[in-house]
């Protein structure tokens, strides 16, 4: 018996509007706020709340072939009864293990069921429909594991899963997918390289593999799916650039760049042979050396590769498509990195302006929107910060008119701008922004969430310095609570929330004990957390030598005075070197 997949018709959409889940959800509902500065007048450094990142759902390629064994019934009922009801609606869904097919003709259907899933899933993640996505997954993983505890576990099994594990990817349930690749890991260890389709599943483990850090399975399975490549077309066929390009992602992930170099230059020689030097297909390891060169501090080399790569679209597209934009603001990357923040700015700006009269994408597009906030941070690194302000407030607008004014997408841009007044001592105008972003976060979210606690504590600086102490500290003291009752009492965020306290007491007169106290509580989350010799441990450790010996108590001072003296001298010297 082949394999259908469970699709459900259009009616089981129910229109929820889900707009916030699907763009914050899967960073637990914590956005990221590009721009931000360390105060040096107030010893606070924010963090937005950890979060693991996401990779996009990658494209399933499957190859033809003659047919794979069918699925041995464990129990002689029929699966049509193991179907499931669309909500309001009396068309049954099919599931992987419902459809009949002859079965030379099984594995063809099976690969367009896969796709159709692909596609499903694909769309409802796209349309924020979270929950309808759920139930389409649970309801393939129900039926497929269900075989496979009947001892059925073969490349149909596998890809199913993979499907399955690409869509709990997108939604961000990183657990599951873990639980997921452990099971597909099983199968295809137990198949054979002539195996259809596992070379194609083997890249997408990779690529899961690599999001969730787990780096040495991602080389494991991308080497494997290489040999398999290697065998089929040899080992200069364009087909091999796949996996390359997984394997030269691991090794920069592991730092170990000049074999990641390597591993994308053999890609590039291979596309540069069979496509030609000009070729389209060659920008993307181009992009990846570049990219891997500006992290290793080698970025006239890293210019050269994004200058070719706008050269090439040139040639191929026009100066005035939106593809030459976006290599222009690649090559900015890279002309900030040498220091030519002129010339990044200048390139930065006519590649957004590009993209912009090329209508290459829609201006609330992410990318965009990244890329605006991106030069408005240049711009005020160099000092330009009225002009990176009408930056950041065009993001505001353009998220205000597809979203709404009070849509929680406008908080990330509202903070942002906040940001931008306070490094222009306009503390007034950034409490406003402020203060709007809360109670749109709060309403969103709720009083306990601990989204809030970021706006929360930028706002509690921003008194701070406008010396309304008595309020700055109330919303720190919350902080900490709420941040406390989500990730415990020894976090990292916990720990910047009580530094972020420790500094408004010192100013309104606490008792000096009570801020050693807190100030003890910080250095033991940071050593915990970032280290025993970081550099924000050691901040802290002075603070609390400071303390201790306006107190008196010499006896503690003197070890830990002893400890900051070795720091020094270890510091000195590596320098040094």
């Amino acid at each position: 018996m082949a394999i259908s997949l469970r699709l459900p018709s259009p009616a089981c959409v129910n229109g929820k509007d889900l707009l916030w889940h699907s763009n914050h959800d899967r960073q637990k509902g914590v956005m990221h706020f590009y721009v931000h500065r360390r105060n040096k007048n107030l010893n606070v450094n924010l963090y937005a709340v950890p979060r693991r990142s996401i990779s996009n759902i990658r494209v399933v390629r499957c190859f033809k072939t003659d047919g794979l064994a069918e699925f041995k019934r464990a129990r002689g009922e029929d699966y049509a009864s193991s179907t499931a009801m669309a909500p309001n609606h009396s068309q049954r869904s099919k599931t992987l293990l419902d459809r009949s097919s002859k079965p030379m003709d099984g594995m063809n259907d099976f690969e367009r069921q896969l796709q159709e899933f692909f596609a499903e899933v694909k769309s409802m993640l796209k349309l924020g429909n979270k929950d309808d996505a759920i139930t389409l997954l649970q309801a393939n993983y129900e039926a497929v594991k269900e075989q496979i505890d009947a001892g059925v576990k073969d490349m149909e099994q596998a890809a199913i899963l993979d499907i399955i594990a690409l869509g709990y990817m997108g939604l961000g349930d990183f657990v599951l997918v873990e639980s997921l690749l452990d099971m597909m890991n099983e199968i295809v260890c137990s198949v054979k390289n002539s195996e259809p389709l596992l070379d194609s599943l083997l890249m997408h483990m990779g690529s899961m593999y690599t999001a969730l850090g787990k780096f040495d399975n991602a080389m494991l399975v991308y080497r494997r799916g290489l040999e398999i490549l290697e065998n089929l077309y040899g080992k200069d066929s364009p087909f091999l650039v796949i996996p390359l390009l997984g394997i030269g992602k691991v090794f920069g992930a592991i730092g170990r760049a000049t074999k990641a170099v390597e591993i994308y230059k053999r890609a590039l020689n291979i596309l540069e042979t069979s496509r030609g030097a000009d070729s389209e297909d060659v920008v993307l390891p181009l992009f990846n050396l570049g990219n891997l060169l500006i992290k290793e501090g080698r970025a006239s080399d890293a210019e050269i590769y994004f200058k070719r790569i706008s050269s090439i679209y040139m040639k191929i597209y026009g100066e005035h498509d939106g593809r030459v934009g976006m290599a222009m603001c690649s090559l900015a990357h890279a002309l900030c990195a040498k220091g030519n923040v002129d010339e990044a700015i200048s390139s930065y700006r006519n590649g957004l302006k590009v993209i912009k009269d090329s209508k290459y994408m829609a201006l609330d597009d992410d990318i965009m929107e990244k890329m605006r906030i991106d030069l408005a941070e240049l711009l005020h690194v160099a000092g330009r910060e009225n002009e990176g302000r009408e930056l950041l407030e065009e993001c505001l607008l353009v998220s205000e008119k597809y979203e709404g004014n009070e849509h929680p997408s406008t908080v990330t841009h509202l903070l942002n701008l906040a940001t931008s007044y306070s490094r222009s001592k306009n503390f007034v105008e950034a409490e406003r922004l402020l203060r709007t972003s809360l109670r749109i976060i709060t309403k969103s979210m709720g009083p306990e969430d601990p989204s809030i606690t970021i706006p929360m504590l930028h706002l509690a600086i921003t008194l701070y310095h406008m010396k309304q102490f008595e309020e700055a500290e109330y919303l720190a003291l919350e902080a900490v609570h709420i941040r406390e009752e989500a990730f415990g009492k020894e976090s990292l965020p916990v720990g910047e929330a009580l530094d972020c306290l420790v500094s408004i007491q010192t100013r309104i007169g606490t008792d000096d004990s009570k801020i050693l106290m807190l100030l003890k509580r910080v250095l033991s989350i940071q050593e915990k957390e970032l280290g025993y010799e970081s550099e924000d441990a050691m901040i802290t450790l002075k603070k609390v030598v400071f303390y201790l010996d306006k107190l008196g108590r010499k006896d503690e001072k003197l070890p830990l005075q002893r400890r900051l003296s070795m720091y020094r001298t270890k510091h000195k010297q590596s320098v040094r070197w």
